[in-house]
C-alpha cells in the first residue's frame, strides 16, 4: 500500500509540474501567437531557409529532391480513402508526405503550381466521410498534413477552401480525440501518444483564432500528456520501442516540441528533457556498420535517415550525434521520408564539414528495454559490432527476444533478427497479435517468441512477459568492451538464476557467455542464433557460416557435450510469414542440477586464427565500468 501510495505522489508531482511549466505559464488565448504561418517555419524563417539551402550543398540536395518530388505528385491522383484492413494509416502519411512537401516547396519558390495542387489534395481528404478515429493514428497524422498545409498556406487559400479545410481540421480531428472512444492514447506511454498528440496540436495550432478556447484546451492537454511517453527515454535515452518506432514516436514528439516553441515562443521544458536529449545517442549508435539497425522487437532492419535527429543535435550541441544520418543523406537518390522538409528547417546553422565521428565505441542505455551497443570502429566498415538486449516482452511492440544479439563482422550481419510481420497479414487470419499476456496468441507467432532469438530456450518453454532483464555491468575498456545482462526473472519458472555478456576481445573476436543454474533437475538449455548464412557443423562443437566469401565460426566450450544443430526457419503457421534465404544455428546441452554451468560461445570472423581465441573467464570478472 505504501509503495502504492508513493507512486501516486510521484506521479501526481511530474503533472502538476508539467501543467505549471508547459500551460500556466503560458496565457492560451487568441492573440498570444503569430499570424499565419504559425506552425514550424515562420514567414521570417523563408529567408534563412533560403540561406540555410544556398549555405551547404547537402541541404541544397535535399530542397531539390522536395522540388522534384512535388513535380512527380502533380501527375498522380488526389489521395483517395481506401481502408488497409483496419488501417486508414498508409493514405493519411501519403497526405502528409504531399501537403508537407507542396506547402514547402510553394513557400520557397513561389510556383503556384505547387499551392494549387497542395489546395486539391486538402480538398480531397477535407470531403472524406471521417480519417478512421477508430484508429486514431489515422487521424493523427492526417490532421497534421491538413494543419501545415491550412497555416503555411492560409492567406493564398479561397475563403470557401479554409472554411472546408478548417471545419475538417475540427470535425474529423480535433472533437473525435475528445471522445473517450477514441482516445485512450492521453495515457498510453509509447508512440501513439506522441504520434496524436503532435496531430491534434498541429490541427489545434491551425484553427486557434477561430476557436481559442477549444484550440488552448488542446494544447493544454498534450502538454500534460506527452510527458508520460518522454518519460519512457529515462534514464539514458534507450527507446522502449526499438529503431523503427524510435524514429515515429521520437519524430512526432519532436515535431511538437518544435511547433510549440515557434508558436509560444519559449522552450518546452520537461523533467524528462534530459534523457530526451540523450536519444540521440541511442540513435546513432543503434546502426551497424553494414548500415542495419538493431532491430529487436517489432522492427525490420532497414535504417534510415531521421529528420527528428536534427533538432535534437542542434538543441543538444553535438554534431557528432549526425554521423550516421550522414551516411544515409549520401545514400539518397530521392526523398521518400514525409518529414524530410522539416530537415531543411531544423538544420540551420549546421554546417555538414562539422560532423564528425561520435567520441566513444560503445553505449549503454538502461530504462524499460536495455541495450548495450559496442563496435570496433565508426569508419572502418569492416568493423565488428555487437548489440545486446535486456528488457521485457511486454513492453509495447515487444518480442520474446530477452538476451537476444545482433553481430556484425566483415561486411556481414551474421546474428540477425526477424523483427516484426506485417500486422495486417496476422490481423486478417483473425490472431489476436495485441495480447502481452504469458498465454497470448502473440507468442505463438513464429517470429515473436524466444525459439527463433538469438538467446536461451529453457526445457523448450517460452520466456515469461512479467520478468525483466537489467544491464547489470558493462564496460568500454579498449581490448575488451562488455555489457552482462541478468536474465533470472525472465526464465523464474525455468532457471535459479541466468545471466549472459557479451564482449568484443582485443578488436577480434565476440564472446557470448552464459551461466545458468537450473531450478529443478537436469534442464535442457537451447543457444541459438539467426542467420543468412550458409552453415555448416565442421565438429563436435562447431558450425562454420560463409556468406559473400566471407567466413564466421561458432566455436563452443562448454565443460559437458553440446549437440550442434541446425533448425529450419520454415513458418509452422498458416498465418506466419515466410522466411528464405535464413536458418537457425546452435547447439543444445544438458545442464546438471545444482550447478552453475558456464556456456561459453565464440564468434570468430574467418580473418581470425582461432587457436588464439581464448575465454575471459566468470561473468563477475568482467571488468565494469569506463575503464
Amino acid at each position: 500500500m505504501k509503495t502504492c501510495m508513493k507512486s501516486l505522489f510521484a506521479y501526481a508531482l511530474v503533472m502538476i509540474f508539467t501543467v505549471t511549466a508547459c500551460a500556466k505559464d503560458n496565457n492560451f488565448s487568441a492573440g498570444t501567437i503569430p499570424d499565419h504561418p504559425r506552425i514550424l517555419l515562420l514567414k521570417a524563417g523563408e529567408n534563412l531557409v533560403r540561406k540555410n539551402i544556398d549555405s551547404d550543398i547537402s541541404w541544397k540536395i535535399i530542397n531539390d529532391m522536395i522540388i522534384n518530388e512535388c513535380n512527380v505528385i502533380t501527375g498522380k491522383p488526389p489521395v483517395e480513402r481506401i481502408l488497409i484492413g483496419r488501417r486508414l494509416l498508409d493514405k493519411s502519411r501519403e497526405a502528409l508526405k504531399r501537403i508537407f512537401y507542396l506547402s514547402y516547396a510553394y513557400r520557397i519558390t513561389g510556383n503556384k503550381t505547387f499551392l494549387e495542387r497542395a489546395e486539391k489534395e486538402m480538398l480531397a481528404v477535407a470531403a472524406f466521410t471521417d480519417w478512421n478515429p477508430s484508429h486514431f493514428l489515422d487521424v493523427a497524422e492526417m490532421t497534421m498534413a491538413v494543419s501545415i498545409g491550412y497555416d503555411w498556406l492560409y492567406n493564398n487559400l479561397s475563403e470557401t477552401s479554409r472554411t472546408i479545410i478548417r471545419d475538417a481540421i475540427i470535425e474529423k480531428g480535433l472533437k473525435p480525440s475528445l471522445d473517450s472512444k477514441y482516445n485512450s492514447w492521453l495515457k498510453a506511454t509509447h508512440n501513439w501518444n506522441q504520434v496524436c498528440n503532435a496531430g491534434m496540436t498541429y490541427g489545434a495550432l491551425a484553427i486557434w483564432e477561430y476557436d481559442s478556447v477549444l484550440a488552448s484546451s488542446i494544447v493544454e492537454r498534450a502538454c500534460e500528456s506527452i510527458l508520460l511517453p518522454m518519460e519512457d527515454y529515462k534514464p539514458d535515452g534507450a527507446y522502449p520501442e526499438g529503431y523503427g518506432y524510435w524514429g515515429y514516436g521520437t519524430s512526432f514528439n519532436v515535431m511538437f516540441i518544435s511547433a510549440y516553441e515557434k508558436a509560444f515562443g519559449k522552450k518546452f521544458e520537461t523533467p524528462a528533457t534530459d534523457a530526451f536529449l540523450k536519444t540521440t545517442s541511442y540513435m546513432v549508435n543503434m546502426t551497424g556498420p553494414t548500415g542495419q539497425c538493431f532491430n529487436y522487437s517489432d522492427n525490420g532492419s532497414g535504417a534510415g535517415l531521421h529528420p527528428a535527429m536534427f533538432w535534437l543535435a542542434s538543441r543538444l550541441g553535438d554534431y557528432s550525434v549526425l554521423y550516421e544520418e550522414m551516411k544515409f543523406l549520401g545514400k539518397m537518390k530521392s526523398a521518400g521520408d514525409r518529414l524530410l522538409p522539416a530537415i531543411i528547417i531544423w538544420s540551420s546553422g549546421i554546417k555538414t564539414s562539422q560532423i564528425g565521428e561520435p567520441k566513444t565505441l560503445m553505449w549503454t542505455g538502461n530504462g524499460k528495454n536495455p541495450v548495450a551497443l559496442m563496435r570496433t570502429s565508426w569508419s572502418d566498415p569492416y568493423a565488428i559490432f555487437v548489440g545486446l538486449k535486456g528488457g521485457s516482452p511486454k513492453v509495447n511492440h515487444g518480442h520474446m527476444d530477452v538476451g537476444s544479439f545482433v553481430m556484425e563482422s566483415e561486411g556481414i550481419r551474421w546474428a540477425m533478427d526477424f523483427g516484426a510481420q506485417d500486422y495486417n497479414s496476422l490481423e486478417q487470419k483473425g490472431v489476436n497479435l495485441w495480447s502481452m499476456t504469458q498465454n497470448s496468441q502473440r507468442w505463438e507467432v513464429f517470429r515473436y517468441n524466444n525459439f527463433v532469438h538469438n538467446t536461451l530456450t529453457v526445457n523448450g518453454q517460452l520466456q515469461r512477459v512479467d520478468g525483466k532483464a537489467e544491464i547489470i555491468s558493462a564496460s568500454d575498456k579498449k581490448d575488451f568492451m562488455n555489457a552482462v545482462a541478468d536474465l533470472t526473472t525472465v526464465y523464474s519458472d525455468q532457471l535459479t538464476s541466468a545471466k549472459r555478456g557479451t564482449a568484443i576481445v582485443d578488436n577480434k573476436y565476440v564472446i557470448v557467455r552464459d551461466e545458468v543454474k537450473p531450478l529443478a533437475g537436469n534442464t535442457t538449455v537451447r543457444w541459438t542464433m539467426l542467420t543468412s548464412a550458409e552453415a555448416k557443423i565442421t565438429g563436435a562443437s562447431e558450425i562454420e557460416l560463409t556468406k559473400n566469401n566471407k567466413k564466421l565460426i561458432i566455436k563452443v566450450n562448454l565443460p559437458g557435450s553440446v549437440t550442434m544443430k541446425t533448425w529450419s526457419t520454415d513458418p509452422p503457421n498458416d498465418y506466419d510469414a515466410p522466411n528464405p534465404g535464413t536458418i537457425l544455428v546452435g547447439f543444445e546441452t544438458v545442464i546438471q542440477a545444482g550447478n552453475t554451468t558456464p556456456i561459453e560461445v565464440f564468434l570468430i570472423p574467418g580473418n581470425v586464427n582461432p587457436e588464439g581465441v581464448a575465454g575471459k573467464g566468470e561473468l563477475k570478472y568482467w571488468p565494469a565500468g569506463n575503464k
